[in-house]
């Protein structure tokens, strides 16, 4: 039996070392196993926007997504303080902004109106003057109306060291004037015909509106060497479509309900800056839109009326 001996275990106490070898190795089995049934790490979202890309560049529509209301309307009180047309003129203009921002659709006869009724109160003044009169009516009306939400989009796009444009239907003067005032690099916007630095009353083309300002944005890309793929664009409309299809990085801000339908379908982006469950439902901005177009209209006829 003692031949034996050897296949008999022993019994020998676990030094030191041993112990700390066990431990080590049933860590590591544990460890093991615990990495097994997690999950993989989710990637990181790559920074956007990409600091340094000189050839992306974010192109933003004015009303409603950089401002609060219609760009056009603010002038157009600025206008009628300086009195550049009379009360009927002002509440004409007023009804096609708020029947443009309550039916969520713009009807060609409305907006020809609205054009024809902006080009006859232009008609025969300097383009200088109404530059100058562009800047007093930014600071009486529209710098409380940016929206700091989509001001803070811009910014990061300057900060990332890219360009940042503004598209808008509005006068291209005035709008140069609220891209200058934000700090931005410039805007696209309807330009008006003139002649030895005077208004004539009609357009060069048409608005710049709908699929125009998607043309505007690829001709600038094109003479500005971008990369539509890789850069932004920000609206409000479902009018802006065109434009938001163009970029590789699309933004539906307070969109209107159809811009919000396409922009789900599509997987955009959706950024609200708005409040009150009125202005998340229709599709139109708060009291200061709407209200600031019938606000705005009745004040502006009590004051003529007060005068009378």
């Amino acid at each position: 039996m003692a031949a034996l001996g050897w296949l008999t275990p022993r019994r020998r106490s676990a030094t030191a070392r041993s112990v700390l070898a066990g431990e080590a190795s049933a860590e590591a089995a544990r460890k093991s196993t615990q990495e097994a049934d997690a999950p993989p790490p989710a990637p990181e979202e790559p920074q956007f926007p990409v600091p340094g890309d000189d050839r992306a560049a974010a192109f933003f529509d004015l009303d409603n997504t950089v401002m609060q209301g219609a760009a056009l309307f603010h002038f157009g009180r600025g206008l009628y303080k300086r009195k550049f047309f009379e009360t009927r003129d002002l509440a004409r203009f007023a009804w096609q902004q708020a029947w443009f921002r309550l039916a969520g659709v713009e009807d060609p006869e409305h907006m020809q109106d609205a054009r024809d009724s902006a080009l006859s109160i232009v008609k025969g003044h300097r383009v200088a003057e109404l530059e100058s009169i562009g800047e007093e009516i930014y600071d009486e009306y529209m710098a409380e109306r940016i929206w700091p939400g989509t001001r803070a989009l811009a910014q990061a796009h300057l900060d990332a060291g890219q360009k940042v444009w503004l598209v808008t239907a509005a006068p291209v003067e005035i709008a140069q004037v609220i891209a200058r005032r934000l700090g931005l690099t410039g805007a696209l916007g309807t330009v008006a015909e003139s002649v030895a630095g005077v208004y004539t009353g009609r357009l060069v083309g048409e608005p710049l509106h709908g699929p125009a300002k998607a043309e505007a944005v690829r001709a600038l890309a094109a003479a500005e060497h971008l990369d539509l793929s890789r850069c932004a664009a920000y609206s409000d409309s479902h009018n802006d479509i065109p434009m938001l299809s163009l970029v590789g990085h699309p933004y539906a801000i307070n969109p209107d309900a159809k811009l919000r339908r396409h922009a789900r379908e599509k997987d955009w982006r959706l950024r609200d800056y708005r409040t009150g469950r009125k202005a998340a439902k229709v599709g139109i901005p708060a009291a200061a839109g709407v209200g600031a177009v019938a606000g705005g209209t009745a004040a502006a006829i009590a004051l003529h009326r007060r005068r009378r």
